[in-house]
């Protein structure tokens, strides 16, 4: 799917250099950096998800060893 995306003149820049130090393209450096923000949100999500369905089984026994 194709979609275009704006960037300020500064992030414009800063993927340009990226690029170039890596040599590399800046669509790839790009396409790299939304994989990594929605592995790493998607892994945050699901931590959260299983924090809020088991903590409260476990409160009684956390809260004793934090006695």
């Amino acid at each position: 799917m194709a979609m275009t995306l704006r960037l300020t003149d500064e992030e414009s820049e800063a993927l340009r250099r990226r690029a170039q130090l890596e040599s590399r393209s800046m669509q790839d450096v790009a396409r790299q950096a939304v994989r990594e923000y929605v592995e790493s949100h998607s892994r945050a999500e699901l931590l959260d998800q299983v924090l809020d369905e088991e903590l409260p089984r476990y409160a009684e026994a956390l809260e004793r060893l934090g006695q």
